[in-house]
């Protein structure tokens, strides 16, 4: 590794290191390339979506709605009569 200094300023000095192959005149040369798997977190989805859980709220309210509507309609059936 040889180590330059270039100085573009008087107050700020960079290193820059130049790297130059080396390959043995003896002995093996091997390369290694196996490809593993690599672990991460596990991503967890949620068994709904949120725009399907939003749909399944206006339809529980609507037939919360519908069935209060019922039960006004039968009372007033049984006052009536």
């Amino acid at each position: 590794m040889k180590g330059k200094t270039v100085s573009n300023n008087s107050d700020m000095a960079e290193v820059k290191f130049v790297f130059r192959e080396v390959l043995p005149k003896q002995g093996q040369l091997s390369v290694e390339d196996i490809t593993t798997m690599v672990l991460c977190k596990p991503k967890l989805l949620p068994l709904k979506s949120l725009t399907l859980e939003k749909l399944e709220k206006m339809q529980q309210a609507a037939n919360d709605t519908i069935r209060q509507q019922e039960m006004a309609e039968k009372e007033q059936q049984q006052i009536t009569h």
